[in-house]
């Protein structure tokens, strides 16, 4: 019998002066598509590990985690499901080290722009300004949310 395994990532909500740090990626499709700084966990790492990890490999910015936004679920056109932790955090520092190659550019970008993208179908899934939304209501809960040993 085969066992269904969900596919675990992590993401990062960073607003700075009303901007928003999202990162622009060549999925092979017509257009690149946005995201906030994501990806998936590695084997044996902690969850907010994991999201500043992806932060510094995909945007170069160190940044300090505040919050849990929550798990999100995404069933995926594919037929694979995600679970996706969401946070919250403030820029800090840029620490200029190279980008993963996945990551075409790096933006600081408005809720306008966010808002214009997503009309034209340039997110990268619904959960990208779900997270945004969520973040701007302060739909918050407390780190110690998680419980991991």
């Amino acid at each position: 019998m085969s066992r269904w395994h969900p596919i675990v990532s992590v993401a990062t909500v960073v607003e700075r002066a009303g901007c928003y740090l999202m990162v622009e990626e060549d999925r092979g499709g017509p257009h690149t598509l946005f995201n906030q700084p994501a990806g998936h966990l590695e084997p044996g790492e902690r969850i907010r590990d994991g999201a500043l990890r992806e932060l510094r490999e995909e945007t170069a910015w160190q940044v300090g985690i505040t919050d849990y936004l929550g798990l999100y679920i995404y069933q995926a056109p594919d037929g694979k499901t995600f679970h996706s932790h969401g946070f919250h955090g403030m820029a800090l520092a840029h620490l200029g080290n190279e980008l993963d190659p996945a990551i075409r550019a790096v933006h600081w970008l408005s809720l306008d722009e966010l808002e214009t993208l997503e009309r034209e179908d340039r997110m990268r899934s619904p959960l990208v300004m779900r997270r945004i939304r969520d973040a701007i209501a302060e739909r918050f809960y407390p780190m110690d949310t998680i419980h991991e040993r």
